[in-house]
């Protein structure tokens, strides 16, 4: 088996894990997820704690110092066994307040603090460096067992692979800006690799225990040997090291960025923690179980000069078990891929959120409620900025590996990154727990503990300074760590002891220790002229599409119709919720202050923070229902009442206007009628007085239709003539009938060809009819100096069709969008001649008579409007039309 056979291996095993999340991804989109959505899969995906150091380093750990290497299993072990419940509490707060990460759960507690947030995320890029370059030294390492003597590889090797690797996680960790932050391709992908590991671990194992040992009493009796040698001291069990060290990996397990990524973020509900938590120690153990014979068994096999972190290579190696080998090899690489790729989404979330978006907004310092299209798409700088994270957390990896020369055992590179995290440990369980504990606090204790790690852990392991020395008796790592973890937690709790919290951290403290929804009562509104500036801002960073739809869902749920709810405090605490699940908390405080003024505490919010009896809040809470109930039908009434108040005046106009678009064209028809009669005018008058009665006539016609189209439609008297169309050929038809209109001014038109070629099933003489009026409406209204007409056709989720026609003029001003569709309204003064105001009226008729509905679209700068089309007509419909 050649290096080559092997990075050929591993090639074509990073291309089977994309092709496995590409699946899982698109079986995600299209809503048939949940049968990869189990608790086994979410049980497995945890396995990314098992990474090249459990691999590989356990084994060279278990060799160097015995039993300790127990320590990285018992640690988690614990937590999940015997915490599973605070795991769950720890799940339902950061759902409560869509936590991206571990700075953004620290963050928002302690006040959605922009500063702690990117604190935390230095010390996670600090302490992850280490533990991805183990990641690159671990495929080095193991490649080069299987070259020849003599044959070095070549040094870029490491390099090569952080490339792929990178190219990985950008391609299915940045794929879309998700409101929840999950990657479904990503997570299936992990669960297969914990399979893959797990099964090639076991495979060396039961062959080293039974097919070069003789079974578990011959490795018992080794072990026991090797105890009373002098190699055994090293074997000695040292309580502080080994307190510190469980202590460690049980807080690993939580607060390591890629942990609580999958632990916390991928976690769909808290429940599946119980299947989890019998289930990952079981997973841990079957790990766990087969380490020490390896070791004692590699020691009694192999020279005393080879590398006990490689022992599950060259074990088999030596045996000529060549393809045993190559398993172990793609089980080790597994390992490494998947902590590598979560770590990199973990953190680039984390830099994204905390440091580059931040600094982009501040060097910026623009309107973010500027019409769609007239500044950067904020979602696809974030995406960007996520990709040049990961570029950057992986290429750190790489420098830090380079720097270290890569001779360090495995073992040591992991305890670094596990001290170094453990730092945001006491705050994020503080603040879980104690009211008290306040943001000055916090920093304070999470700056003095990193500080103290950096100069006692992080810089002596790159060999930049010596390590600490110790009183005798107290093992130097764990001194260090005690000592930089007391520091931080005596000057949390003692600097929150003098300090007082602000209302935000007040707030914020009371539903995080709580777990409670921090929500607002639905008091007055904030300016109705700001719901469209955040309708732009959340089309900006989670797309057009999802953000109509949660502004529709949250009007309706006011009792309003379209797309516009009011900004009354509760729509606004839920939008920034919602945002934080994209952006994070702190940035997302900060979009909402900077779009409509808001900086996260309104009375309200105050108001609740008094009120915190648990009695009283309960007797609240069923008061705000009944509230809600009552402020949504009256909003219903109100906007009702509105409605009728306008159209009744428009009424009034429209009758009047009625009267004078029948009386001008018959007093036409009957004043050149009678010039006709006259004797003696020219062929050219005569022509010319018959054209305009023929143009009155038409008028008249039209008029009349309309009128007619609209009674029959309203009374449901219409037939459906339903048909199979080419929708191209039907947008080319309205374009040409419609060219007629503001003939004088040059209009560009901007379409998708290729995407309008779809069949649809309906009538398509009444949808022309609908097509022509609209775009007609575009080339007459739009008041832009170069006017732009686009068309855009896709097929919708439930699988209809629908069509958006928008210019890019001034659109229509919000008080006049809730009567655009009555058969009495008018967008210019009623009292104006110019034809009766049917247009959009009729349209609304026919498309509720096709079984689809025509709406208009805030926030796209000009007039929008979205028509969409049933997959099939109505089945009425098309029964009368047979």
């Amino acid at each position: 088996m050649t290096p080559e056979t092997l990075g050929a291996a591993a090639i074509a095993y990073i291309a089977l894990m994309f092709l496995l999340a590409h699946a899982a991804d698109r079986a995600a989109a299209r809503g048939r997820w949940r049968w990869m959505d189990r608790p086994v899969v979410y049980t497995l995906s945890l396995s990314v704690y098992c990474s090249a150091w459990t691999f590989f380093g356990a084994v060279g750990y278990a060799s160097r110092s015995g039993l300790e290497f127990l320590t990285i299993y018992l640690g988690p072990g614990i937590v999940f066994a015997g915490a599973w419940w605070g795991l769950r509490r720890l799940l339902r707060v950061a759902r409560m307040h869509r936590v991206t990460s571990i700075a953004d759960l620290i963050s928002s507690r302690f006040g959605k603090s922009a500063a702690l947030a990117a604190l935390v995320t230095l010390i996670s890029m600090l302490a992850a460096t280490p533990y991805i370059a183990l990641q690159l030294q671990s495929f080095t390492m193991a490649i080069s067992v299987f070259a020849e003597p003599g044959d070095p590889l070549p040094g870029n090797i490491s390099l090569w692979v952080g490339i792929g690797l990178a190219a990985f996680t950008i391609l299915f960790g940045t794929r879309n800006l998700a409101a929840d932050e999950r990657h479904h391709g990503v997570v299936m992908a992990i669960a297969v690799e914990a399979v893959v590991k797990l099964a090639a671990f076991i495979a060396v194992g039961t062959y080293v225990l039974w097919g070069l040992a003789d079974g578990p009493a011959d490795v018992l009796a080794r072990i026991d040997r090797l105890a009373e040698s002098p190699e055994g001291q090293g074997w000695l069990i040292r309580p502080d090291r080994w307190f510190t060290l469980i202590a460690l990996s049980g807080a690993a397990v939580v607060v390591l960025p890629r942990m609580f990524h999958v632990l916390v973020v991928e976690a769909n509900d808290e429940d599946r923690l119980r299947h989890a938590g019998w289930a990952f120690p079981a997973y841990l153990a079957a790990m766990s179980f087969l380490v020490l014979p390896i070791a004692v068994i590699g020691r009694d096999f192999l020279p005393a000069d080879a590398n006990p972190d490689l022992y599950v290579l060259t074990l088999p190696l030596s045996q000529g078990l060549d393809t045993l080998a190559a398993l172990v090899f793609l089980g080790g690489f597994s390992s490494a891929m998947s902590m590598v790729v979560v770590s990199a989404i973990a953190l680039s979330t984390m830099m994204a959120n905390h440091w580059l978006v931040p600094l982009w907004l501040w060097l910026r310092q623009a309107t973010l409620s500027a019409p769609a299209g007239a500044q950067e798409d904020l979602g696809a700088l974030m995406l960007n900025a996520r990709r040049l994270a990961i570029v950057a957390v992986i290429g750190a990896g790489w420098v830090y590996h380079q720097a270290s020369g890569g001779t360090a055992a495995l073992a040591a590179m992991g305890i670094v990154a596990f001290s170094g995290m453990a730092q945001v440990l006491p705050a994020m369980v503080v603040g879980l727990s104690w009211r008290g504990a306040t943001r000055r606090g916090a920093t304070a204790g999470v700056l003095a503990g990193a500080l103290i790690w950096a100069q006692m852990v992080f810089l002596p392991s790159l060999g930049l300074i010596a390590p600490p020395v110790m009183p005798a008796g107290i093992d130097p790592f764990a001194g260090a760590v005690l000592l930089a973890l007391s520091v931080n937690l005596t000057l949390l709790i003692l600097v929150s002891l003098i300090d007082f919290p602000d209302p935000v951290e007040r707030m914020q403290a009371l539903s995080f220790v709580h777990a409670i929804a921090p929500d607002s009562t639905p008091n007055e509104a904030a300016p109705s002229t700001k719901s469209e500036e955040l309708l732009t801002l959340a089309g900006r960073i989670w797309g057009s599409e999802n953000a109509l739809e949660f502004f529709r869902g949250m009007a309706e749920q006011q009792g309003k119709s379209g797309y516009l709810p009011d900004l009354t405090p509760r729509f606004l605490v839920d939008f920034e919720r919602r945002l934080a699940g994209t952006v994070g908390a702190a940035t997302a405080a900060a979009l909402m202050t900077r779009v409509v003024g808001r900086g996260g505490v309104t009375v309200a919010d105050l108001m609740e923070v008094a009120g915190e009896a648990s009695q009283a809040r309960e007797a609240n809470r069923r008061l705000e229902l009944t509230s809600s109930e009552l402020a949504r039908t009256a909003a219903m009434l109100r906007e009702t009442n509105d409605k009728l108040t306008a159209l009744s005046a428009h009424k009034d106009a429209f009758l009047g206007q009625i009267s004078h678009e029948l009386r001008t064209p018959m007093t036409s028809i009957q004043a050149f009628s009678e010039i006709l009669k006259e004797p003696g005018l020219s062929d050219e008058d005569r022509s010319r007085f018959a054209g305009i009665i023929h143009d009155e006539a038409s008028r008249l016609t039209r008029l009349l239709q309309d009128l007619i189209d609209l009674a029959v439609l309203e009374v449901g008297s219409a037939r459906l003539k339903p048909a199979v169309i080419n929708l191209h050929d039907l947008i080319e038809r309205a374009l040409a009938a419609s060219g007629a209109t503001a003939p004088q001014r040059t209009f560009t038109i901007q379409r998708n060809r290729p995407a309008e070629h779809m069949s649809v099933i309906t009538d398509p003489d009444r949808l022309l009819q609908v097509l022509i009026n609209v775009i007609a409406n575009a080339r007459k209204y739009c008041d832009a100096e170069f006017p732009v007409i686009r068309i855009d056709t896709r097929r919708a989720a439930a699988g209809g069709t629908e069509i958006d026609i928008s210019d890019n003029g001034s659109g229509i001003a919000p008080e006049s969008r809730a009567l655009i569709f009555e058969k009495f309204a008018r967008l210019n003064d009623p009292a104006r001649a110019g034809g009766a105001g049917l247009g959009l009226a009729i349209c609304k008729e026919i498309m509720e008579f096709l079984g689809g509905r025509i709406a208009y679209l805030p926030g796209r700068g000009g007039a929008c409007f979205r028509i969409t089309l049933p997959a099939r007509p109505p089945v009425s419909q098309a029964n009368d039309a047979n």
